[in-house]
């Protein structure tokens, strides 16, 4: 049988990200076995049909030791197969996964390149960054490599001008989104307006600029608008701590959801989409579903971010680290619900032609095939 190995930092972010791949792998023959950090799901992934191996990693963190382990680890199992295509998705993975495999001559290996995150933002360290993209451009320079990128900008960062790699790369803008699960729904009519931001609490994510935005609105629109921020805490070195979060919320104007599972309900009842991130992001899956919804976005000129809005069409590029430039977007659609009806239609003409979890499931298989058939 035709394996796969899918190597993910957390089985978190299977489910939420990568569950329709191995499904549809699944169905046209692939042993699928999951490679990754236990966080209590791994049961449910068992349930599901698929294998589970715990993966060593520690998402976040440098810790040198950590990641030798993380290394070893990866090389010791990919020993075991020899034969199996292997997908790396998150840096980490790429990056040691990607050394083990080509030390271990593995049969065939993707390379998702799905947000490069903190070591690759605003504030990143030139050296690492650098030192990390050498050992990528190793590990990738070999026969049966598949590159994904989800946008044009990280395809830039990794090769520049170095050609060699063109042929082995491929463009899905994302993980896909369900159009069934995050269906169009009415903008409602009534106040409150909702605008909701979905995301991990990470400060590069723009929570603070868009809490910033919320509060020159406020004198205006409180009692006709809510804020909601809706996500959990996170290990990140840039996450905010729960009492840093609960400073800038009062619960009413602006509200902390916390962690949802219930996204597709949440985006029901809302009326705009905001994520100002400035966050190293490959296409954001936030952004995804609020086109797939119908809502009108409002989002940073910043990798990825600007990939999912047609400015004027379905909702609004703002310049990264403005919240004058945030209120004003949002003023113009508090002002204007046929324009917001307007411009969410327009997103789920893009979410359907674009999004789809089941066109994006096909593309992953097709180049599973291409790779295991050399």
């Amino acid at each position: 049988m035709k394996k796969l190995l899918l190597v993910i930092n957390e089985d978190r972010f299977f489910l939420s990200h990568r569950t329709r791949i191995a499904v549809v792998a699944a169905k046209y023959g692939w042993d699928v076995t999951l490679v990754a950090k236990n966080t209590g799901c791994k049961k449910q992934i068992e349930d599901m049909g698929f294998k589970f191996i715990e993966l060593p990693i520690n998402p976040t963190g440098l810790n040198l030791l950590d990641e030798i382990k993380t290394f070893k680890f990866l090389y010791n199992l990919y020993g075991k197969f020899p034969d199996a295509i292997i997908h790396h998705v998150g840096l980490k993975n790429m990056l040691w996964g990607g050394v083990a495999s080509r030390i271990r001559k593995t049969r065939g290996v993707v390379y998702a390149v799905s947000g490069l995150g903190t070591l690759f933002g605003e504030n990143k360290n030139k050296i690492i960054s650098q030192l990390i993209i050498r050992f990528l451009k190793f590990a990738m320079n070999r026969k049966n490599v598949a590159i994904i990128f989800q946008n044009h900008d990280d395809e830039k960062l990794f090769f520049g001008r170095d050609g060699i790699y063109k042929k082995n790369t491929h463009f899905i803008k994302g993980s896909g989104v369900d159009l069934n699960e995050f269906c169009i729904s009415p903008i409602p009519d009534t106040y409150p307006i909702i605008v909701i931001f979905m995301a991990r609490m990470l400060k590069e994510k723009g929570i603070l600029d868009l809490v910033t935005a919320a509060e020159l609105l406020r004198k205006d629109f409180e009692g006709k608008v809510e804020f909601w921020l809706c996500g959990g805490l996170s290990n990140n070195p840039s996450a905010l701590k729960e009492n840093e979060i609960n400073a800038i919320v009062d619960n009413k104007y602006i509200k902390w959801l916390g962690h949802r599972n219930d996204i597709a309900s949440l985006l029901t009842k809302s009326t705009i989409v905001c994520y100002p991130s400035y966050y190293r992001e490959g296409v954001p899956k936030t952004l995804l579903e609020a086109s797939a919804a119908g809502r009108p976005i409002v989002t940073t000129d910043s990798v990825g971010c600007r990939d999912t809005v047609k400015e004027g069409i379905n909702g609004y590029i703002v310049p990264t680290h403005c919240p004058e430039a945030i209120a004003d977007a949002l003023k113009r659609l508090f002002l204007d619900l046929d324009l917001v009806k307007k411009m969410g239609m327009a997103s789920r003409k893009i979410a359907e032609k674009e999004y789809d979890v089941n066109k994006v499931a096909e593309r992953h298989l097709e180049i599973y095939n291409n790779l295991n058939d050399v």
